[in-house]
């Protein structure tokens, strides 16, 4: 082999094991049995390829989709995605999903509004809790929010094809939007003013809930109607932010279900 073959085959293969510089920022990467499952049963997934272990397509098969992968070896994902993905055989590209306006939501249920968690592990996990709930939708900014794809889908388990991602340029102006909507605004916050369990809740609702650390931004707590507190207990008195939201929903549609 020539020094200049040697040299673009090395290239290739740097470039190979980074797809985000082969990768166009409108294409989605979704991995792992759950999130490509989901996505191959969701209609409204456009899905513009699908590569599979044998195992893996073996298992497709059994689940009765009706889909032709390309089946490669594990080592092939390993290095679209790097060795630390746990990526079970499966792995797809695809179009986003469209980003619904805050006037299509629906006004009878809840949603959740993410004052810039960037942490792709935590939306993911909220993205999961909110499927559990049924919560109709979540709420991000343009910026400072993790891209609907990769460790994101991956951590959410396949709830990208059951809740609605809205992005908004503006959260204070979006939260707006849902007051003119009807929704109540509630902020979350280890320090708020009332207990999320005893304020009087009522649908359309909205969480809102702040950056780990950081918490609520001023402004987002200035538009929120009022900022609760989940009551704890114990030695400790915050709850990572995504445990938060899944007690918050837990809370809102049980309290919601009784009203």
């Amino acid at each position: 082999m020539s020094p200049k073959s040697r040299k673009t085959s090395r290239s290739a293969r740097r470039d190979w094991r980074s797809p985000r510089t082969k990768t166009a920022p409108d294409v989605a990467i979704l991995y792992g049995w759950h999130t490509v499952k989901a996505a191959l049963e969701n209609p409204a997934r456009r899905l513009r390829k699908l590569w599979a272990t044998e195992n893996a397509a073996r298992r497709l098969q059994e689940a009765r989709l009706s889909i032709a992968p390309e089946i490669v070896r594990p080592d092939f994902i390993d290095r679209r995605l790097g060795p630390d993905a746990v990526h079970q055989g499966l792995l797809a590209e695809s179009d986003p999903l469209p980003s619904p306006g805050i006037e299509e939501l629906p006004d009878d249920g809840t949603v959740l509004v993410l004052d810039q968690i960037t942490d792709p592990h935590n939306v993911g996990a909220i993205l999961r809790s909110a499927a559990a709930f049924g919560a109709g939708a979540i709420i991000t900014t343009a910026r400072h929010s993790p891209e609907a794809t990769g460790v994101l889908a991956k951590s959410a388990s396949g709830a990208l094809e059951h809740v609605a991602m809205v992005t908004v340029q503006n959260l204070a102006r979006g939260m707006e939007e849902l007051r003119i909507r009807g929704f109540q605004l509630i902020g979350l916050d280890s320090e708020g003013d009332a207990d999320l369990d005893a304020l009087n809740l009522r649908a359309p609702l909205a969480l809102v809930l702040g950056a780990e650390g950081k918490g609520l931004r001023q402004l987002t707590r200035a538009t929120c109607d009022q900022v609760a507190r989940i009551e704890l207990k114990g030695a400790i008195a915050s709850l990572n932010v995504s445990n938060a939201a899944a007690v918050a929903l837990y809370v809102a549609t049980r309290k919601l279900g009784a009203a």
